[in-house]
């Protein structure tokens, strides 16, 4: 009876945790549910994780080290996928959109995706915003101007990555992302989706990235059935 009763008590020690760390996450606090759900992109059986994000936003360019953690601690089950904004018109997101689903369709995005944010903040390639002032760049950059920087670092030919992202199918992609964020009521970038249901509340958390991680893997045991 003793032997029994001593591994259920391990076994209730080894449960408290996460119960405890889930009872700390509230629906409504610290994620939205989405309201209708949206549709995801990744294969069947796998959850979803998306980032809203733009290359021209400063917050998201601070956020990639975040997002490097966060893509090593998900679990077999799930999958990040991006989904690049553009209702900041003023500093050439709608650019920053077309280019990202350009070089999406051509199968070079995740390759080029840090050379990108490099070349808006660290070389000035694609600055939109002079530097040490809030005024904008003028001109701002062009899609041929990006076509530079996916030459480069991803080997398409500029011709080719202008074409591409001049194309109807880019297009069509950038008006689903943009219905697709406004359905979503994103507030700001970089904003996180899990699943198509849940929408994580930065503003709601701690500065711990530990936290925000834990949250995502909450949310992913949510829809996992775990």
């Amino acid at each position: 009876m003793t032997r029994i009763v001593a591994a259920l008590l391990c076994l209730l020690a080894l449960a408290l945790p996460l119960g405890a760390h889930a009872a700390t996450w509230t629906e409504g606090k610290e994620y939205i549910r989405l309201a209708p759900p949206q549709q995801t992109t990744v294969p069947a059986g796998k959850i979803e994780v998306m980032e809203v994000f733009s290359y021209g936003c400063p917050a998201c360019n601070a956020y990639q080290p975040v997002m490097t953690k966060l893509r090593l601690a998900l679990p077999p089950n799930a999958q990040l996928v991006y989904l690049p904004a553009a209702f900041n018109t003023a500093e050439d997101w709608p650019m920053f959109q077309r280019a990202f689903f350009a070089a999406q369709m051509l199968g070079v995005a995740e390759r080029a995706h840090q050379a990108m944010y490099d070349a808006v903040w660290k070389s000035g390639e694609l600055q939109t915003i002079v530097p040490g002032t809030a005024q904008l760049k003028r001109p701002q950059p062009t899609i041929e101007d990006a076509a530079r920087i996916y030459e480069r670092v991803a080997g398409i030919k500029s011709s080719d990555f202008v074409a591409m992202a001049k194309s109807f199918g880019v297009d069509s992609k950038m008006r689903a992302a943009d219905a697709q964020i406004f359905a979503m009521q994103v507030p700001s970038t970089p904003c996180l989706i899990v699943n198509g249901k849940y929408r994580v509340n930065r503003d709601a958390l701690g500065p711990s990235t530990d936290q925000l991680i834990e949250l995502v893997k909450f949310l992913i045991a949510k829809d996992s059935g775990g």
